[in-house]
């Protein structure tokens, strides 16, 4: 059975966004080591789950982009989830249907690679409370903003995690892998 992996940047004290919306973590620390980590993440599974704010971010960026991660993030099926009836214009992207439990166990269930969810911090949370995702990768940036928007804001439930594996990167940014205990 496929796996969702959530693999997001935080800042230590939690947050995906400063307190205007801007990235919470900085991009400046993305070093070549963290971008082929990226790009070795992305071999690892063949379809991205994106919330709507995130699919028109990374649609808007992604086509322009060139090298090796871009050239995965464009040709890897994308599957959005969204409320609404959208138009998708990235290459290889479906819209979910409506019944998110529904779609993730259909999902897991297909043949292929496992699933990745970049930020999409709604559809992150609501996966959480449903209990349907099965590895987090925290991308902990070092720095701590006071103010923003937290990952699990408005979670109440708790989630007992087990610390499987730890990566260090040289400009300070470790990633923990956790699985639900």
């Amino acid at each position: 059975m496929r796996k969702v992996i959530l693999s997001t940047f935080v800042t230590l004290d939690g947050l995906i966004e400063g307190p205007e919306g801007q990235n919470g973590w900085n991009i400046d620390v993305f070093d070549e080591e963290m971008e082929r980590y990226a790009g070795e993440q992305l071999d690892e599974v063949d379809t991205l789950l994106l919330g709507r704010v995130t699919y028109d971010l990374f649609a808007d960026a992604w086509p322009r982009e060139e090298g090796d991660v871009a050239g995965k993030m464009n040709a890897i099926a994308k599957v959005v989830f969204s409320r609404t009836p959208r138009t998708l214009d990235w290459n290889n992207s479906r819209q979910a249907g409506p019944d998110l439990a529904a779609e993730i166990a259909a999902l897991k269930a297909a043949p292929g690679k496992d699933m990745l969810i970049y930020g999409s911090a709604a559809l992150s949370r609501d996966l959480m409370r449903l209990g349907l995702i099965d590895e987090y990768r925290m991308w902990v940036h070092p720095v701590i903003l006071g103010k923003g928007k937290p990952l699990f804001e408005d979670f109440e439930d708790r989630v007992d995690l087990e610390l499987v594996r730890t990566r260090v990167f040289e400009p300070g940014v470790c990633i923990l892998y956790y699985r639900p205990a």
